[in-house]
């Protein structure tokens, strides 16, 4: 009998055990350790902010994974020894033949002063009910939306809540004068220039105004301090910093303040038999950019780490490598969505935008209910 711990409940770490389940032996374990009782997509958080849906209708209890052979246990990992392959959960020590970390990126918003005082953090589910009700009583002035550290989850979600903001408003008849900071060069920098040209020109069209390479150092009352400006807001939806969580940084598997190091093909970190998925890496692109921070990696990385890991335990030489393949949906607001897609592992990526239609929108409200369906049941 094998055991494989996943640590994480997000969408690595539950495309991961699914996977793991399907190709692993009926005696082999799989434990999933969470300490949320429920999972909901990320994708949710601009929807519910807008009106659009819930946070609720798209929620998932984990325990229903149990369902599927997969043991849930929720608690706090209190710490990893990769060497060993175990974490303490809750003073418990579960100690596996193979280990996967699918912790994420941990929100710090702390890191900025006056954030949590002034801003709304839209990366977080619990100021979700109030970020859509100061969009609800918004009657007009300037709604400032800001990025405050890279990387962070979901590059392009910023962009999508400024051009679903606009969208709203419109609606409501209420003046545009929307203003998007961030710290990097360019909007989606793995466009490439040309790339970013062309969506910042469909930002400016719906009104929204874009400044890159501003590095916000502080929140003060109506005002966003930067290195070398001020920029007035009456209504603040911030992107706070990420960083990796502590309990896989005091583990020896990230250098303080960097991400977990992992080979960009297999996923494996530099302890054997040791996995890392999804926002808790850094993969470097050909250009130096990280791999986006996005859900379907973290999925499809899932995905292979399983195959790998099942091959071992069967005595069979690992095969499946991630390839750098991907996607990610960006609504443009109208009912339309792009994709941002293509080969991010090329020399350089080969990626581009897609145009803006109908169709782009179903297929995302059809990957999450599939992804959810496949997950969960129906």
């Amino acid at each position: 009998m094998h055991r494989v711990l996943v640590l994480g409940g997000g969408f690595g770490g539950i495309a991961a055990a699914v996977a793991l389940r399907a190709r692993l032996e009926p005696t082999d374990e799989v434990v999933l350790v969470e300490r949320r009782p429920t999972f909901v997509m990320g994708l949710r958080k601009n929807w519910a902010l807008v009106g659009a849906s819930t946070l609720a209708h798209g929620e998932r209890p984990l325990a229903a994974l149990r369902e599927r052979g997969i043991d849930v246990v929720a608690g706090t990992i209190e710490a990893i020894r990769p060497d060993a392959r175990e974490a303490d959960v809750d003073g418990r020590t579960i100690v596996a033949d193979a280990l996967v970390v699918a912790l994420g990126a941990e929100r710090d918003p702390d890191r900025i002063p006056g954030f949590r005082e002034h801003a709304i953090d839209v990366y977080s589910e619990a100021s979700s009910e109030a970020g859509a009700a100061a969009i609800d009583a918004f009657t007009g002035g300037r709604v400032v939306i800001g990025i405050f550290g890279v990387p962070y989850p979901c590059p392009p979600g910023p962009y999508e809540l400024a051009l679903l903001l606009a969208d709203r408003l419109g609606e409501r008849g209420i003046p545009g004068g929307l203003f998007v900071f961030s710290p990097q060069p360019l909007s989606l920098p793995v466009l490439g220039e040309a790339g970013c040209a062309t969506f910042d020109g469909r930002l400016a069209a719906e009104g929204i105004t874009f400044r890159p390479k501003t590095t916000a150092t502080a929140v003060e009352p109506g005002t966003v301090v930067a290195a070398d400006t001020r920029i007035p807001f009456d209504l603040l939806l911030g992107v706070p910093p990420h960083r990796v969580p502590g309990v896989v940084s005091a583990a020896g598997l990230a250098e303080p303040g960097a991400w977990v190091k992992v080979n960009p093909a297999t996923l494996e970190t530099r302890f054997p038999g040791v996995y890392a998925i999804g926002d808790v890496t850094a993969i470097p692109l050909s250009t130096g950019q990280p791999l986006p921070k996005a859900g379907v990696f973290a999925h499809a990385q899932g995905d292979v780490v399983a195959s790998r890991i099942a091959d071992a335990f069967a005595a069979r030489e690992p095969t499946a490598v991630f390839d750098g393949q991907g996607m990610c949906f960006l609504e443009t607001g109208h009912g339309q969505a792009t994709m941002v897609r293509g080969n991010f592992y090329a020399t350089p990526p080969d990626v581009a935008l897609a145009e803006a239609s109908e169709e782009h929108l179903a297929e995302k409200h059809a990957f999450e209910t599939d992804r959810l369906a496949a997950w969960f049941g129906a």
